[in-house]
């Protein structure tokens, strides 16, 4: 008989009558977690007092500070799984995010926990918290797993109170997504005009297909933000799957000179680089024309494979390997682009972005690649952009959100447009090659927003409007300061979808938007919701756009 040897079991942690168990996760990158750490910390003790003093429950912690780490995170998904293997399947736990947080640290465990699980989050914009639980909770819903989410700016508030009571005695916090309104071809705007031109979009799609081509197809642990083949190929949507190591060896195909031009091209107009010498801590102008080759090589694969969209995974290895792809993504996704030569000369796509999916998030992927061709095809400005819900907070009495990409957007977005940008050195904790960012005031003006996500191998996305706004410079550098400096910054209100609504029922760490004028966004979205239709996709609308349709 084989004799069977396995490593041996753990005992299990347990929680007793009064007690949950804690987990906190964030970062795979070492140096970010010691630099989140101390935001962890003051959150851990606020919840702890609150559990104490209001509930009478113990907080335990179900792994240990990391004295050799300098922080308390889970910082992989070996760790993670270790973890859960040694906690009791059965016992109520809560993730508490304070920072941005790899989803696969701890999700396929989650998956499988039996026990009621809370995602927990700071509302801050500081790492933040919020961003990362988005992510969490996108992820956990396309794995089919049913958890709880709440979120607080101080777990001080009588909406923490009561959400937490909620779930320390049911297992679940029922929040309020009426803001949600499932439209399918029976609604009345399918008699439209705009409704029958979108849907002649969708047919397109699904007949000659838009193929996103992906530079590596898994980052930063979102698996929320990498979709089944199956639920592409059903929207008429496949991915064409590309390596990063190919993108290095087109980047090094592309001369010095013709790198000098490109960049000389976006200081000719007026982009500020706010160049030093130290490349360590500093942005170079190497590091920009490395960014510059990027740049021409990405266009280069698009034109070669036939690809509608392009995206760059950039972490990690990219990151350690070049300069960050920021200033290439928001550049490449731009009408006013440097005319970038196929290897005969040839301009490629000329006066046309060219739709960049930044962080591979194929649930953005899918929205911008759409609306890049519904707005094209109405002869509309184009451009798209995923945004990070960063934060937001009141000005005046009104809440704006702050949407903050991680690094670019392209310049038909920001106030003043190229002459309006500033490259500002990416965060040296995230990207030890440096590159430039994209740093801009995010213009006034209308605009619509989605963003897709599955559910076993069905694509859903959820459509709605909203409102950009030019905060006071006073303003705009407080809401800078508190996030993070370098990127550019979007402040916004969504029509008839306040913060709550938003963070209850969004089902992703990202949003997608495309800039609308105001006399034409009712068209817009009847064609777009038609659009999704037709390919495929099961439609909610989103507050008050669902009275404009």
């Amino acid at each position: 008989m084989l004799k069977l040897t396995l490593p041996e079991n753990k005992p299990l942690i347990s929680a007793g009558a009064k007690e949950v168990l804690v987990v906190t996760n964030a970062d795979l990158r070492e140096s970010a977690n010691v630099e989140c750490w101390p935001v962890q910390n003051k959150f851990e003790a606020k919840l702890e007092k609150a559990l104490a003093d209001r509930f009478g429950v113990a907080a335990k912690r179900a792994h240990l500070y990391k004295n050799d780490k300098g922080h308390g995170f889970i910082s992989s998904q070996r760790e993670g799984s270790d973890l859960f293997a040694s906690i009791d399947p059965d016992a109520p736990v809560i993730v508490l995010l304070t920072a941005w947080q790899y989803s696969h640290h701890l999700a396929p465990s989650l998956a499988k926990h039996r026990g009621p699980v809370l995602l927990l989050a700071n509302f801050d914009g500081t790492w933040p918290g919020l961003v990362g639980m988005l992510c969490m909770a996108g992820t956990l819903n396309s794995l089919g797993k049913q958890y709880a989410r709440l979120w607080s700016s101080d777990f001080d508030d009588a909406f923490f109170y009561q959400g937490l009571g909620a779930w320390l005695k049911t297992g679940k916090i029922d929040h309020d997504v009426s803001y949600l309104h499932t439209v399918d071809t029976t609604h009345p705007a399918a008699k439209t005009d705009a409704w029958q031109a979108g849907r002649q979009v969708g047919e397109f799609v699904l007949r000659n297909k838009e193929i996103m081509g992906l530079f590596d197809s898994f980052c930063m642990g979102m698996i929320n933000g990498v979709f089944p083949q199956k639920a592409l190929v059903d929207i008429g949507m496949p991915m064409e799957s590309l390596s990063q190591s190919a993108l290095l060896v087109e980047m090094a195909k592309v001369p010095q000179s013709l790198r000098e031009e490109c960049l000389q091209w976006y200081e000719a107009r007026g982009m500020k680089f706010n160049f030093g010498s130290d490349p360590a801590k500093e942005l170079t102008r190497d590091q920009v024309l490395e960014q510059c080759a990027m740049m021409i090589a990405m266009a280069r694969f698009t034109q070669r494979f036939g690809l509608t969209s392009v995206g760059v995974q950039y972490q990690q290895g990219l990151a350690h390997s070049c300069a960050a792809s920021d200033f290439a993504e928001g550049a490449i996704g731009s009408t006013a682009r440097f005319p970038i030569p196929d290897e005969n000369g040839n301009i490629i796509r000329a006066g046309k972005p060219i739709p960049c999916i930044n962080e591979v998030d194929m649930g953005t992927a899918i929205p911008q690649t759409m609306l890049w061709r519904l707005l094209d095809a109405f002869g509309l400005p184009s451009e798209t952009t995923l945004h990070d819900i960063r934060w937001g907070s009141e000005y005046q009495g009104t809440f704006y959100w702050d949407f903050e990409i991680s690094g670019s957007v392209p310049f038909e977005h920001l106030k003043g447009g190229i002459a309006g940008a500033t490259g500002y050195r990416q965060p040296a904790m995230y990207f030890p090659k440096g590159g430039s960012s994209i740093h801009g005031q995010g213009k006034s003006g209308r605009l619509i927003w989605a963003r897709a996500h599955y559910e076993g191998t069905q694509v859903f996305m959820h459509i709605g409007t909203g409102t950009a706004v030019e905060l006071p410079a006073e303003e705009f550098e407080r809401r800078r300061k508190a996030t993070t400096y370098e990127w550019p910054l979007l402040n916004c209100v969504l029509d008839g979808v306040g913060r709550d609504d938003l963070m209850a029922g969004h089902q992703s760490n990202h949003i997608t938007v495309a800039y609308v004028d105001d006399d034409k966004l009712a068209d817009v979205l009847r064609a777009f919701v038609a659009q999704a239709l037709t390919q495929n996709i099961r439609v909610s609308v989103a507050g008050d756009a669902y009275a404009l349709l």
